[in-house]
């Protein structure tokens, strides 16, 4: 129960803090952060929760990654359900909080796309199915890739949640622009809920099978990369 309360706490704040980012600060006028502070604001909310509660959970923040890791053969698949359930809860509640935010405003008339991830005519450059489903897939694979690496037993000590930040940093400066960026099922789910339109929800399949398809396969390749046990 305290590994999932950690994964629920964490992916709250990964979303309140990449998200409300997103939504608050990236368009305001002059002072706006824009890609690059919403990408830092990303990577910043792993590396905080990584030293938070990596010895609790394992801050894994991502249902995505919690497979990736168990078809790596770092993760014990009984736990897959309980870790899913509190990440998709998390992300829900700090989408649910982000709202209640944004809605205090003085002139709120709506939520608008709410930083949801979409493709076609909901890609904020205007990248087709095709494109984001690659985007997806190959952005994820890199995340675990690197996860599974720096988290090996024989990688250096202690600099694991840095190194994972800064990729999740660097994967939303290049990915943005395609799909407003997932590579996390949890974070996407969380944002359609609340976006206007509906057409957040009905792209959503394509936000959880995408990062997964990603996770398996490098979960896989790194097993091979790397077949001695992980102490």
């Amino acid at each position: 129960m305290k590994k999932l309360v950690a994964e629920f706490i964490g992916t709250l704040w990964l979303v309140l803090g990449g998200c409300g980012s997103a939504v608050l600060a990236a368009g305001f006028p002059e002072l706006g952060i824009g890609f690059v502070g919403v990408s830092l604001a990303f990577g910043l909310t792993v590396v905080t929760m990584a030293y938070a509660i990596g010895h609790i959970s394992g801050c894994h923040l991502n249902p995505a990654v919690s497979i990736g890791l168990w078809m790596g053969g770092r993760f014990d698949a009984k736990d897959l359900p309980g870790y899913i359930v509190a990440q998709v809860l998390g992300g829900i509640v700090g989408a649910g909080i982000l709202y209640l935010i944004v809605s205090g405003k003085a002139d709120f008339t709506g939520v608008g796309g709410f930083a949801a991830n979409g493709f076609g005519e909901h890609s904020p450059g205007g990248f087709n199915m095709t494109a984001a489903l690659i985007t997806e897939i190959v952005m994820t694979f890199i995340f675990l890739f690197v996860i599974l690496g720096t988290t090996h037993s024989k990688a250096p000590k202690y600099l694991a949640g840095l190194a994972i930040g800064l990729c999740l940093t660097l994967i939303h400066l290049i990915s943005i622009p395609v799909t407003n960026t997932s590579v996390n099922p949890a974070r996407s789910t969380s944002q359609a809920i609340f976006a206007e339109g509906g057409w957040a929800m009905g792209q959503l399949w394509l936000f959880w099978v995408a990062p997964i398809v990603g996770a398996i396969i490098a979960g896989l390749v790194y097993k091979n990369l790397s077949p001695e046990t992980n102490d």
